[in-house]
């Protein structure tokens, strides 16, 4: 990963009035499995399920807990591209966009092993492939918290035109980015651009020591690895590095700002625990609190999301009021 720090005082937290997803939605098609086949075999699956994921788990997760959300990436004409609709309105987020009529939305592949570990298979639709004129017309203002999946900056239908975008962005939204298990696979160079315009960035260990390479610090503390990624951030952004069990940190700086415990849970279902975190934490943030107070209860609700099946597993704030006593 090569330095992209700028000079200058570090910035305020990003306090987000709105989440606006321009992360590709697609329906997850849920398979549990007693192990992963071998190549070339197969394997009789335990059950199977059809749920909304992909974008769509970040933007419910951040309105769950209170955050004004919109989704701005394409969506299809067609079963799935009803389908994310359907769960858009259940979830009381808007749609930017109007559907396309020349294709559907896609569809993805989760096979989830008895430990709660997940494998994907992405079959992309329309909603990988925005124009720069529906980027263009968002309207987007200092309110807004722009969050992209590093899938779409993996897509040959979305780098180029979502790299630019991004890129050029001008000061006042938030840009938070989670690059996801292809981080490795987005362009060094667009990844560079993407970065120096960053204001969070959101991804889980593994990602992290595929970004930070030999430069990554041994142990399963994301502490450490929180830090050497933001220290390779411009000043002003924020890393957060999500470790499961061990819980998650954020680091501002170079210096840990912030780290919290997982909670001690029963894991189903690991799908989509990274984006319940990066919601809710967005949601603490635009609420008020400092970043140490949003870590933590980012971090228990992504712990209470892997107790349960599938990647729209976000818990009620209720319920994690009564968990954390």
């Amino acid at each position: 990963m090569s330095e992209v720090r700028t000079p200058g005082a570090p910035a305020a937290l990003p306090r987000p009035r709105r989440l606006v997803g321009l992360a590709s939605a697609l329906v997850d098609v849920v398979v549990d499995l007693p192990a992963l086949p071998p190549r070339g075999g197969d394997v009789v699956a335990l059950g199977s399920a059809e749920v909304v994921g992909g974008g769509v788990n970040v933007l419910r997760a951040g309105r769950a807990f209170g955050l004004a959300a919109a989704y701005a990436a394409p969506h299809g004409t067609g079963r799935h591209g009803d389908a994310v609709r359907a769960a858009l309105a259940d979830a009381g987020v808007s749609a930017l966009l109007a559907p396309r009529t020349d294709a559907d939305t896609g569809f993805c592949v989760g096979m989830v092993e008895p430990d709660g570990e997940r494998t994907y298979l992405t079959v992309p639709g329309v909603e990988a492939a925005p124009t720069p004129g529906e980027l263009a017309g968002l309207g987007l203002t200092g309110a807004d918290a722009v969050y992209v999946s590093g899938y779409d900056l993996v897509y040959a239908t979305s780098r180029d035109v979502l790299g630019a975008f991004l890129a050029a962005l001008a000061p006042g939204p938030a840009l938070v980015l989670d690059p996801g298990p292809l981080v490795a696979e987005i362009p060094p160079g667009l990844l560079a651009a993407v970065l120096r315009r960053l204001d969070l960035l959101s991804l889980n260990a593994r990602e992290a020591r595929l970004m930070l390479g030999a430069a990554a610090p041994t142990g399963d503390d994301p502490g450490p690895l929180a830090a050497a990624l933001s220290s390779q951030l411009s000043d002003h952004a924020v890393a957060v590095v999500r470790a499961g069990a061990r819980g998650a940190a954020a680091a501002r700086g170079a210096t840990v700002a912030g780290q919290a415990d997982a909670l001690a849970v029963e894991v189903r279902d690991t799908s989509g625990a990274g984006d319940v975190h990066t919601g809710v934490l967005l949601a603490r943030l635009g609420a008020g609190a400092d970043l140490a107070a949003a870590l933590a209860t980012a971090t228990a609700a992504a712990s209470l999301s892997v107790t349960r099946a599938g990647p729209a597993a976000v818990p009620d704030p209720a319920e994690l009021v009564a968990t954390l006593g």
